[in-house]
């Protein structure tokens, strides 16, 4: 498309995409990365983020993040980040909206639980699942198991929190280190588990750090875990807050957190 002119040299370029898995007529409308944005938030995998913990049980309160909020926060975050950057925009946002998809109820702590259930089989990794719900257990059209997404973006879901491995391995023998899931994808497609992702994977990473940070923050308060006359004690915290509070001294509570935040 014509606004991917002016991107970085160093950004994804749709029409420089490897392409899917099974072949497929581009759209006249949209890039290759648009299509697997939007064939990811039309899937019941999505959708069934809402109901999956990330910090606080979702029947606590309607004002807690989920799954689902978080990753569209996370979205949200890529996009700012990919276009201060001049990187692809849809492939960043395409990347957050599915990053978290694997991930099983009852937060880190449901993901260590299945883990350890799962030892004789191999484990649990909800990055290795995510791959396995985008390439197999999702179901919406005739002709192919998954959403036969670019190739760009299973790589950057597979690896958006670095390589994988020290070196380029035998895909149809691959470590047993790795996870099923992934073991499972790379004996039909090589996503090279020895490189860095894409600057976009990257940005994903980032703008997931950045959105839980300050979610849980903001979280944490709501519930009452902690108050914001605990954050003078932090190390980072304290110093910032002490300059920037003599200047809010009246500041509603959550008010407060979504200015320290960055709402």
């Amino acid at each position: 498309m014509a606004m991917e002119t002016l991107l970085a040299p160093w950004a994804a370029k749709s029409n420089e995409s490897r392409g899917r898995l099974i072949f497929e007529p581009e759209s006249a409308t949209r890039t290759v990365f648009q299509r697997d944005r939007d064939r990811i938030i039309h899937s019941s995998t999505f959708r069934r983020l809402k109901h999956k913990t990330q910090v606080f049980v979702y029947h606590e309160g309607d004002h807690y993040r989920t799954r689902l909020t978080h990753s569209i926060e996370v979205s949200q975050i890529a996009r700012a980040l990919a276009r201060s950057l001049r990187l692809n925009e849809d492939l960043a946002e395409a990347l957050a909206l599915a990053h978290d998809l694997g991930h099983p109820p009852f937060g880190h702590a449901g993901e260590a639980a299945l883990d350890r259930a799962m030892q004789p089989y191999g484990g649990f990794d909800h990055n290795a699942q995510t791959i396995r719900l985008v390439t197999a257990l999702e179901h919406p059209y005739a002709g192919f198991s998954g959403l036969n997404l670019c190739w760009e973006t299973l790589e950057g879901l597979a690896k958006h929190n670095g390589p994988l491995v020290d070196a380029p391995i035998d895909s149809q023998n691959p470590p047993d280190s790795l996870p099923f899931g992934l073991k499972e994808y790379l004996r039909i497609d090589d996503l090279e588990l020895h490189t860095w992702p894409s600057a976009e994977a990257q940005v994903a990473a980032i703008a997931d750090d950045v959105a839980y940070n300050n979610h849980d923050i903001d979280d944490g308060l709501r519930a009452g875990l902690f108050s914001l006359e605990h954050w003078p004690r932090c190390l980072w915290f304290g110093p910032h807050w002490m300059r920037w509070m003599p200047n809010s001294p009246t500041f509603p509570k959550m008010c407060v957190s979504m200015n320290w935040c960055g709402g």
